[in-house]
Order: C-alpha cells, then structure tokens, then sequence
C-alpha cells in the first residue's frame, strides 16, 4: 500500500510539471533515459520544507545526484529518502565543514533555510536571522558551485535574493540569468483559489503572478486567467487578498506550530522540474520567478521567465493589466523596492 501511494505522489508530481501551469507555454514529458547527470543540492534539507521537498526531488526522473545538506539532522533524512527506489543517489552533509563538498558540482542548488514564519510575525521579523543565514551559504556557492541556478526559497525572498545577488557580485560570478527567488507557491495559490471559484478543473488553470513574495507585492493577474470566467470585481479583489495572505492563512490554521511547509515543497519542486528542464534542453518552459527585472524600473520583479541551458532566456512583459491591476502594480512599488535595498544593505555591510 505504502508503494502505491509513493508511486501515486510521484505521478501526481510528474502531471503537474507537465501540465500547463500559470506561467508556461506547454511542456513535453521525457524519461530518465538517456537524460543528462544533473546533481541538486538542498541546503535545509531537514527542516520543515526541506524534507518533503527532498523526497519530492527524489522522486524527480532529471535528478541523477542528491546532496541534502543541513547544521544538524541531515543524515537521517537522507537515509530514509535514498531508500525510495529512485534513479538518483542521495548523500547527506551535515555543518559547515561539509558544505563544501554538499555543493560542489551542483547543476541547481534550493535554498529552504531558515527559521519559519510564526503567527503575529511578517516576513520582515525573519529577516535577521534569515538574512545571514543566506549571505553564508551563499558565499560558500560562489566558490564551489558559481555556475549553479540558485533557487531562493528563504523568506524574506524579497530581500534574500538581493543579498545573493550581492554576494554573487563582490565574488565575481554574479550572473542574473542564473538567481531566482521562488515565487511558484503564489503562482499554486491563484491557481487553486480561482479554480474553486470559477468552477473550473485546476489542472486547467493559468494565472500569471507577478510582483514581489510577501503581501500586497504579490500580484496574481486574473485578467489573464485561462480559461476566462468573468468573475465579478468583488470576487477579483477577494481572490486576490487571499492569494496574498496564503501563507498568514496556513500559519493561524497550524496555530504557532508551523507555516507553509507541504504547499512551498511541492512549489519548490516544480521550480526545480522546470529549471532541469530548461538546463536539458526543453523548449518553451515558462514560470514566474522573483528576478533581475528588465520590465519595470526595480532592480527585481517577479515575472514570467523563459528558461532554459543558461538559466533565463527572457524576461517576458507583464502584458495587458486591468485598472484593478495597474492600481495594484503602483501600490507595491515602494514596499518591495523597501524591501530590496534591505537586501542589498545588508550584504553590503
């Protein structure tokens, strides 16, 4: 029984990657078959969103190495995943002494780590901890992997991606086709909501979401949602709130005893799917990422992406906006940019 419902997850994971998600243009599906070596390394791999998103990596066809590394716990996690009969092979690190060796020779490394969000606090109450916790490792990826995409999961993203980015440059190797902050649970989010409320299968479901990662930044286009609805503007705006409170909502429901762990893994991995994905070659794979923005005049912005060998192919345009949007696009403007030069301060000090 425990066999099937693993090979149920796993094909429940390998149907969402296929299928046209908020952000892509259509994918094809292709075995574990004369696919290439990639290795993945996840750094937090023992935490609450680092150790269902090492199994969901686990199950990933693309990955033929898994390195899960973490300050204390990691080997037992990666004993217990490397026995799901898989094709990759899976080694644990544990301290700063290996991590080093966690990383060398990544393809893609996903950073979950972090202390998570507790009720009554924002995502700028993490960022102290948080903040260094990134700057640290990504120092240590700049030496032993710089040619890695980097996955930014660690909140706040809004500023962590901007200490990376920072990092990256004071190393030499920063490249801004190859730093993404993880936006994919927003992305899920909208997706999900407007589904339920339009009536419509999910697995159906487009819905662009652009901005930042934390509140009011984030911006879900359901204008451009497919297949179109015509939802009333009140219902617009209160999809729109929710999808912005998600995690807030995830938080009180698990009442002080975790945040969003399972839905940011399960987004997390199909970030990674899709990076693989365009690192292998794949065409047309497009997904929303908090990136260096070429579409607005902040120094990033989550936006559709084209990815593919060298990381971001294009940074597509934000299209059409409603009012509603248009409204919303300038009232998160002052925050998020706020919050990037938080990021860039920080490492730069």
């Amino acid at each position: 029984m425990k066999a099937t419902m693993l090979r149920s997850a796993g094909a429940a994971l390998k149907r969402a990657s296929r299928s046209t998600s908020s952000c892509h243009l259509g994918r094809r599906s292709y075995s574990s078959e004369s696919q290439p070596e990639r290795k993945v390394a996840i750094l937090g791999a023992a935490g609450g969103i680092g150790q269902p998103l090492s199994l969901l990596m686990k199950l990933n066809p693309l990955v033929s190495s898994l390195s899960l590394y973490d300050i204390a716990g990691t080997p037992g996690v990666a004993a217990d995943v490397s026995h799901v009969n898989t094709r990759s092979q899976v080694k644990g690190f544990v301290g700063e002494e290996q991590l080093g060796e966690a990383l060398e020779g990544s393809d893609v490394v996903i950073i979950p780590a972090g202390v998570p969000r507790k009720p009554g606090m924002t995502r700028d109450d993490l960022f102290n901890i948080n903040a260094g916790i990134v700057k640290s490792l990504c120092v240590a990826i700049s030496k032993y992997c710089p040619s890695a995409l980097v996955n930014m999961i660690s909140n706040p993203v809004n500023s962590t991606v901007p200490i990376a980015a920072e990092v990256f440059k004071k190393a030499g190797i920063y490249d801004e086709k190859r730093l993404f902050g993880v936006t994919t649970l927003d992305v899920v989010r909208a997706k999900t909501f407007y589904a339920g409320k339009a009536n419509v299968p999910v697995e159906n479901v487009n819905v662009p979401v652009v901005g930042g990662h934390a509140g009011i930044t984030i911006l879900p286009l359901f204008s451009q949602a497919t297949p179109k609805a015509n939802l009333p503007n009140d219902e617009i705006k209160a999809l729109t709130k929710r999808t912005q409170d998600g995690g807030t909502e995830v938080v009180e429901a698990k009442a002080g005893k975790g945040s969003a762990t399972l839905s940011m893994a399960y987004a997390g991995a199909l970030f990674a799917d899709a990076c693989l994905k365009g690192l292998n070659g794949v065409p047309d794979v497009v997904e929303c990422s908090f990136v260096q923005s070429t579409v607005t005049e902040l120094p990033f912005f989550a936006s559709k992406v084209r990815l593919g060998k060298n990381g971001v192919e294009e940074v597509l345009g934000l299209g059409a906006l409603s009012d509603f949007e248009k409204e919303g696009l300038e009232s998160l403007k002052p925050e998020l940019l706020a919050s990037i030069q938080k990021g860039i301060k920080f490492a730069n000090q």
